[in-house]
């Protein structure tokens, strides 16, 4: 079987050959693999290990200073400072927001005023030629991840503060985020829906111990928008895929009412997301991606540890809708090589 054909086999209820697997990694360590493996390409790195890669295409835009297929991620076109910061004593280098245009918006005409983006400025009529040269894998083709957005925008501290003291000024950039990824996720559909698998839904509404806010903030303020794109997704005939990192099990309700197609990324050492217990109560709902931990096992553990974790997780979710082996998030510059080889040799194993 094709990747593809692997993860539709999954999601549509169907036994494939072996599990799917997909590869989620920072540029340094996908940079070190080509060296190790003698590979000239991030594709070539994905045909070695064996990796059912889902390939993340998306319209781009011709100003953004940046070449990432994530839309949110593109911050020059928001006006959003970054600067390029180091990491585990110089191993790797994630880009972060130094300075935040919204952050002095303090009724709804500031934000109003505000420089957004134009969403026909995003490029769509050479999409599909990008996705024909991916035939036989799946393709996410956007994303949609408002809260995440606007904490860029805002400031994290005042984002949060605003779900009490500023809910007019979040309730007008919510609005005019939705507008805008809307436009340019419809635009893309309509270019090549049937060449694309998923559109990425998704936020950052954990952290390791508890939820970011409320239950009650993310029904009044984020869910209902979520749930319209995930309308708008589902009535061409896509799939959502659901990315939130964290301790996020008391939304998991909400986000299946809401029609979320694929679960990610599984932090099972956060509180209350133990994989049994998600397998239990929601497994019938919903495909499982990820779930292979790295802030422990796959950085400090040694091969036979991510082996048997791999076994442990086939294990758990057997039973469920589908599970799509992966780590719970990028591979770090910390996770040595013979562990990221164990964890798909382990596939090919079990799966």
């Amino acid at each position: 079987m094709t990747p593809r054909e692997r993860w539709l086999a999954v999601l549509e209820g169907r036994r494939p050959d072996r599990i799917p697997c997909d590869y989620w990694a920072t540029a340094e360590v996908t940079a070190r693999l080509m060296r190790d493996f003698g590979c000239h390409s991030k594709r070539e790195v994905w045909e070695h290990l064996g990796v059912d890669k889902c390939v993340r295409l998306a319209a781009l835009h011709p100003l953004a200073k940046e070449d990432d297929w994530h839309i949110d991620s593109n911050f020059a076109i928001w006006h959003v400072g970054t600067a390029d910061i180091p990491y585990q004593n110089g191993l790797g280098v994630y880009t972060e927001t130094v300075s935040h245009p919204l952050a002095q918006a303090a009724t709804v005409t500031d934000v109003e005023r505000f420089d957004w983006p134009d969403p026909e400025a995003w490029e769509v009529r050479n999409l599909r030629a990008r996705c024909e040269k991916w035939r036989g894998y799946p393709i996410l083709g956007g994303t949609y991840e408002p809260f995440y957005l606007y904490c860029h925008l805002r400031g994290m501290e005042q984002a949060l503060a605003d779900f009490i003291l500023n809910p007019a000024v979040l309730e007008a950039a919510l609005d005019r985020i939705y507008w805008i990824h809307e436009s340019i996720i419809r635009r893309t559909l309509d270019e090549a829906a049937d060449l694309i698998d998923f559109i990425y839904v998704a936020e950052d509404l954990g952290t390791q111990e508890s939820l970011l806010m409320s239950p009650g903030s993310f029904r009044r303020f984020l869910k209902p928008r979520m749930a319209r794109m995930i309308e708008l997704v589902h009535s061409y005939g896509v799939r959502v895929f659901h990315h939130d990192d964290g301790a996020i099990r008391p939304l998991i309700p909400d986000l299946l009412e809401i029609g979320i197609d694929v679960l990610n990324p599984i932090q099972w050492r956060c509180r209350g997301m133990e994989r049994e217990e998600l397998a239990r109560d929601f497994g019938a709902s919903v495909v499982f991606h990820g779930a292979v931990d790295n802030q422990k096992t796959l950085p400090f553990g040694a091969p036979e540890d991510v082996r048997r974790e791999v076994a442990e997780n086939i294990s758990i979710f057997k039973d469920c809708k589908g599970y799509i082996m992966a780590p719970c998030h990028n591979l770090q510059p910390n996770t040595p090589t013979a562990n990221i080889v164990a964890l798909y040799n382990a596939v090919q194993e079990f799966g």
